[in-house]
């Protein structure tokens, strides 16, 4: 009898539109390895995107857009009440509770099943509060939760602040109430998504010149439909102006539901689930610091085709070039979270006897003017820097063919980055920041520093470029990439009664 896993994540790991980022890519990878593995049959649900034009009850369907393939193991919840991702449905109620949708995701997983395994990619798009339902309608059924982010204790899921600084203490909840720059209209994102998943079901494809003029012409109609309406009723009345001697009662942000949203998530998490699978050291240790049960939280590396990497590479000479100048990598996003506006002030500011001995590698998308003139200004001051507009799988080996040492300075608590990984499987040594999972993976104290020091950044560039850095000891003590075998035997542990 084959074992039955259900998967959930809040976009479909074939989504047309390509969200979901590093989690959908994992998903696609696991259903593959499983198929190939025999044995085990496999489904998918997702929540939070799909809605109707008009409205309505939550619902639950087979997937009716995007590729054809799998369509016999994809479902999704449509008209659900949380909205995805996170940040779309910023602190909303319904994230821990909503009765309606609750009792359709039950449905979908009793018409469905029997299911063995629950494993649950994340709780966005979902109310945390389905998985007491769960339990109580289906005592067998093993719950498996991943972490690949902190949505359970942290509204905007990355605990990072007002999109500059990580999180240490969201003041009794009282940060989140200003943690977003802006809070999105939820009616207006919601209106959006019930076109773009009709425009979808008439079998346009997003991206294309079809999807893009009906989507584009039909926001324009409504936008002016709901003007035309506002000027019949009459515009509202606005408060007149606040005078110089006008009083103004103010009060401090209540943080109060956001401390019950942490307290109620981390309560239902450690009440409902078997397993909760960290993937990295670094987010189990943040995950007991915020209250899952140590018993419950177990490191569960996540498999990559990029291991493959590992067996047909070798650790190379640091630095490659005779000249002794030093190549530094980095790859991702043009993002502040991710340390790439940190990477440029450093080496703005490195000593130039140092900066005229490094080259710099950058693999990510175009930032703005700004950004572009900085990156090029710090083409004169090092020896030499090379940009390409992001990349894909095919591209790493050409970019990275020449990098001695991949850079990753992130500055929130990046669980394991995939470009870490990507890097790492092709034998090029790690210098991370003390944040996130990077770290794990070369396990040397030497090539860490503290997230967003500049001082100590420019001193582990000092000691790589005065080679003292042992590179033989490093790659021994080193952790090789979990392979998609080995992390299904992993996986087994926890699916397994």
């Amino acid at each position: 009898m084959s074992l039955r896993i259900l998967y959930y994540n809040w976009a479909d790991y074939l989504d047309a539109e390509g969200r979901g980022g590093g989690v959908s890519v994992y998903q696609r990878n696991l259903i593959a390895a499983l198929d190939r593995r025999g044995g085990v049959e496999t489904g998918f649900f997702s929540s939070g995107l799909s809605h109707d034009l008009r409205g309505g009850a939550p619902r639950w369907e087979p997937v009716r857009h995007g590729p054809a393939e799998d369509r016999h193991r994809r479902w999704e919840i449509v008209n659900a009440a949380v909205l995805a991702p996170a940040h779309h449905a910023f602190g909303d109620p319904a994230q821990i509770a909503h009765p309606r949708t609750e009792e359709v995701i039950c449905d979908l997983i009793a018409r469905t099943g029997p299911w063995d395994v629950l494993h649950l990619n994340n709780l966005e798009g979902l109310p945390a509060a389905v998985l007491g339902r769960i339990r109580d309608s289906f005592p067998d059924l093993r719950i498996v939760l991943s972490l690949h982010n902190y949505f359970a204790v942290c509204p905007q899921v990355n605990l990072w602040h007002q999109e500059r600084e990580t999180c240490v203490d969201f003041d009794a909840g009282r940060a989140c109430e200003n943690c977003l720059p802006a809070r999105h209209d939820t009616r207006a994102l919601r209106g959006a998504n019930a076109l773009s998943y009709r425009l979808k079901c008439l079998g346009l494809r997003p991206g294309s010149w079809s999807f893009d003029v009906a989507f584009r012409w039909s926001l324009r109609a409504a936008a002016r439909g709901v003007r035309g309406w506002r000027q019949l009723r009459g515009r509202p009345r606005r408060k007149p102006p606040q005078g110089p001697g006008d009083l103004t009662a103010l009060r401090p942000p209540e943080g109060a539901p956001f401390v019950t949203r942490r307290r109620t998530m981390v309560g239902i998490i450690n009440s409902t689930c078997d397993a909760v699978l960290c993937v990295s050291e670094a987010v189990r240790d943040l995950a007991i610091h915020y209250g899952i049960e140590p018993d419950l939280a177990q490191v569960s590396y996540i498999g990559t085709t990029e291991a493959e990497a590992w067996a047909e590479t070798a650790p190379r000479p640091v630095p490659q070039a005779g000249d002794g100048t030093l190549t530094l990598g980095f790859l991702g996003y043009m993002r502040r979270d991710k340390g790439f506006y940190f990477l440029l002030q450093a080496l703005e500011s490195l000593p130039a006897p140092l900066a005229a001995r490094l080259r710099l590698v950058v693999a990510a998308r175009r930032g703005d003017r700004t950004t572009m003139g900085r990156l090029a200004d710090l083409g004169r001051r090092l020896a030499e820097v090379d940009h390409a507009d992001g990349y894909c799988h095919d591209d790493l080996d050409r970019l990275l063919g020449q990098v001695d040492i991949g850079v990753v300075p992130v500055l929130w608590h990046d669980n394991l980055p995939q470009v870490a990984i990507e890097m790492h499987a092709r034998h090029i040594p790690l210098l991370c920041a003390d944040m996130g999972g990077a770290q794990e993976l070369g396990r040397c104290p030497q090539m860490v520093f503290p997230a967003g020091d500049t001082e100590a950044f420019h001193a582990r560039i000092e000691t790589l470029l005065a080679g003292k850095v042992d590179f033989g000891a490093y790659w021994q003590g080193a952790m090789p990439p979990v392979g998609m075998a080995a992390h299904l035997d992993d996986l087994w542990r926890h699916y397994e009664r």
